[in-house]
């Protein structure tokens, strides 16, 4: 039986790998909604894969930090945002092939379906050509993230920053209460402030969680910092 072999071509366009197997490709553009085998076993293979070859990346390219730091840099690489926007760049969803209910609403620019797709499309090319293909296939397209990676402090939330700035001054840990709360169940949102009375600072912030909200805090505090 011929098989369709223009999935597997338009993949390795964009992930500059020659499958062997083109069946792989195809199964990863799959998505759930349409007819043939769906790229989930891919993604969830996908997922580990990148993880690993995104911590080796950072252990090479930064061995002055600490696990903390490496821990939310992987993170910050690896979040549903950046996957989405890697395969943005590379027009993933152009490819994909959805059910007639996804592509009527636009299923192809979805958030989540093209982050699954690229995680599904890293675990086609590990499955095809193990991990030196996976590997390089990864860092070809976190190349530009990886060169550009924000100093760790970057990555720390707000509470954590504000906490470490504290500390370092010597002065007690602040202090966080809700002073609101409101809406719908499905739809809470909270009201938050927090205090340094040693320094006389106090900030407020909004979130749909009691932490969000705690954060947004802690984030207007630091606004207000002293330097």
């Amino acid at each position: 039986m011929h098989r369709n072999t223009e999935p597997a071509r338009e993949l390795e366009q964009r992930l500059g790998h020659h499958f062997a197997e083109p069946g792989l490709a195809e199964a990863a553009l799959t998505h759930r909604s349409a007819r043939g085998p769906s790229n989930e076993r891919l993604e969830f293979l996908g997922d580990a894969v990148l993880g690993l070859v995104i911590a080796e990346a950072l252990y090479e390219l930064r061995p002055e930090l600490e696990e903390g730091d490496l821990t939310r840099m992987r993170a910050s690489l690896v979040n549903r945002e950046s996957l989405a926007s890697v395969a943005r760049a590379i027009d993933l969803g152009a490819a994909l092939e959805l059910g007639t209910g996804e592509k009527r609403s636009g299923g192809f620019q979805r958030r989540s379906i093209l982050e699954d797709a690229l995680e599904a499309a890293i675990g086609a090319v590990f499955s095809d050509g193990g991990y030196p293909a996976a590997r390089d296939a990864v860092r070809r397209l976190f190349a530009e993230r990886l060169e550009q990676l924000p100093h760790p402090d970057e990555l720390k939330d707000p509470k954590t920053r504000l906490q470490e700035v504290l500390q370092g001054r010597g002065l007690p840990l602040p202090d966080y209460r809700i002073v609101a709360a409101g809406g719908p169940e499905h739809a809470r949102e909270f009201q938050a402030e927090c205090r340094v009375e040693e320094l006389g600072l106090a900030g407020s912030g909004t979130g749909r969680s009691r932490r969000r909200a705690e954060q947004a805090a802690a984030a207007a505090v630091l606004e207000r910092m002293p330097r």
